[in-house]
């Protein structure tokens, strides 16, 4: 497995896991009272953005295109 799969991996499941909790988070509006779950949230948005950044510079490089 090369490092962009890794990469690519983490965000999938990041991004897997980020869906699911808003999932159940619309099903209980309560949830959204708690400072944690908008703290969660934007973390996990946060891994994703940067996961995805990571792999668009390294395709970027592949191609020869400066960064």
């Amino acid at each position: 497995m090369t490092e962009n799969n890794g990469i690519g991996s983490q965000t999938m499941v990041m991004s897997l896991l980020t869906m699911s909790a808003l999932e159940k988070a619309t099903k209980d509006s309560s949830c959204w009272r708690e400072h944690i779950v908008h703290k969660a949230l934007l973390v996990s948005g946060l891994s994703v953005l940067t996961a995805a950044t990571q792999l668009i510079n390294a395709d970027l490089e592949k191609s020869g295109k400066q960064v």
